[in-house]
């Protein structure tokens, strides 16, 4: 028997759904950490976020603005593109679509590039970046990110592969039509749907 198969067999007897592990996928309770280049040492004092690109006024959050914002709470499955997947995660934040109706985004916007610290980017369409689960998190299972995780902010959509869910985020660009961000230029699926195993270029 695989690994892949008896990790599946374990949720059976946990009284786990095994339907909600994408195929290739295997459960794990740890949370692997996995970023490109160093942890960034952020200032909250000196952070801010900033929106522009289709918009009806480009905009710039500082952190005590983020913190002001209204919050939710999501509890969900992620899925990383290295084949582990952790189910019942929580986050807290501010959610994508609120951020989205501040930045008056124009009606020609499909997509939006999403910055981090020391420029790494991830392109997402509108329409996954504004999903219900979708936010914008400062809190991992009620406690403050930690540097590793994306301390202060980071993205997290929960459905598609989680390296769309960008750690220290710094902007968000909106623009019409698709582009490819750091990992996309180096091989990886434009969309990255785990349950159809959009890992790579053409799958």
């Amino acid at each position: 028997m695989s690994f892949f198969t008896r990790n599946r067999a374990e949720l059976e007897k946990l009284g786990i759904n095994p339907d909600r592990l994408p195929p290739g996928q295997y459960h794990t309770k740890r949370f692997p950490i996995l970023n490109v280049g160093s942890v960034p040492d952020i200032d909250p004092t000196t952070w801010d976020l900033k929106i522009g690109g289709l918009v009806g006024k480009p905009q710039r959050y500082s952190w005590s603005d983020v913190m002001n914002m209204p919050t939710v709470s999501v509890t969900t499955d992620i899925h990383c593109v290295t084949k582990w997947t952790k189910f019942d995660t929580t986050w807290t934040g501010v959610a994508t679509q609120h951020i989205h109706e501040l930045a008056s985004v124009r009606p020609e916007a499909t997509h939006v590039m999403v910055e981090a610290e020391q420029g790494y980017t991830a392109n997402l369409p509108l329409a996954d970046f504004l999903a219900e689960a979708s936010l914008f998190a400062s809190t991992f299972e009620g406690e403050a990110l930690t540097p590793e995780h994306g301390y202060p902010l980071r993205l997290v959509v929960p459905r598609l592969y989680f390296w769309k869910s960008v750690k220290w985020v710094r902007s968000l660009t909106f623009i019409a039509g698709d582009e490819p961000g750091f990992w996309e230029r180096n091989g990886y699926h434009m969309y990255g749907d785990p349950f159809e195993e959009q890992r790579y270029w053409g799958d």
